[in-house]
């Protein structure tokens, strides 16, 4: 297959780029992607190649803090994106902390982990993931940003993978700096900032149930992944389910499943 074929991703991943650096692969991605979004989603993609390991695959956000607003703005998968704005609708988590205090954050097993108490553990390894390395980026003054790394694996991250992905973070930062700081002083920058000022549809859902329940925000965060783990449905979309029931409806008196269609099995 022709290397055209391939994103600007997938090529700075070919065994023919072995002889670049890694500032060299990043540079490429900046010139070949068409546009700021596409060089974030195509840098987490190749971050998580980097940072894999052992031929396992890993998942991979790139969390951005500024003004005190957090958003996940590059992603390997949509897995990684929902995994990491589960710490947004909590407002704790390692990427938060690694961004925000500028500090590594390890987390061999989140079946043993409760820094952040039970609802984020429990939430993110319902996505079947069980270890988490956040590394801040230092971008000198432009914003805050996180790599986030999950796997499936415990104690996936060891000292050996830690290091390497210290190394990856400390040589892509400046170039993450200035991607972030041409994007902000661009025209598609307005697209970021609006991104920044809007709730995630998670976010959206979670204050509905606090609303319908009375509940605390906690509390809505564990009824919807409840509900994600218990149907096996994407939390996005059983957030954006129940966003767009209310849209619908106009106001539910409580987070429910919709109702069955008559004779219909709830397997069918």
């Amino acid at each position: 297959m022709p290397q055209s074929a391939y994103s600007p991703g997938e090529r700075a991943m070919l065994p023919a780029d072995n002889t670049l650096t890694t500032i060299d692969r990043i540079q490429n991605l900046i010139l070949e992607s068409a546009d700021f979004e596409e060089f974030l989603n195509e840098l987490a993609r190749f971050s998580a190649h980097q940072m894999a390991g052992d031929g396992d695959d890993a998942l991979c956000g790139i969390t951005l803090l500024r003004e005190r607003k957090a958003l996940t703005i590059g992603w390997s998968s949509d897995a990684a994106r929902e995994v990491d704005e589960i710490q947004y609708s909590l407002a704790q988590g390692p990427c938060l902390t690694a961004a925000e205090e500028e500090r590594e954050v390890h987390v061999p097993d989140l079946l043993e982990e409760n820094r952040w108490g039970p609802d984020y553990a429990s939430a993110v390894a319902s996505h079947g993931l069980r270890s988490v390395l956040s590394l801040p980026f230092n971008l000198e003054g432009e914003a805050k940003a996180a790599l986030n790394l999950y796997s499936e694996a415990p104690y996936k991250f060891d000292e050996r993978a830690a290091d390497r992905a210290r190394g990856y973070t400390r040589e892509v930062s400046q170039a993450l700096r200035l991607a972030i700081r041409f994007a902000l002083h661009a025209d598609s920058a307005k697209n970021l900032r609006a991104a920044m000022e809007s709730r995630t549809v998670i976010d959206i859902a979670v204050g509905i149930v606090m609303a319908q329940s009375r509940c605390s925000q906690e509390d809505a965060v564990r009824i919807l992944t409840e509900a994600s783990s218990n149907r096996n449905v994407k939390l996005r979309d059983i957030a954006t389910s129940l966003v767009d029931s209310v849209d619908a409806a106009g106001t539910l008196t409580h987070f429910e499943e919709p109702a069955q269609e008559p004779g219909r099995s709830r397997a069918g």
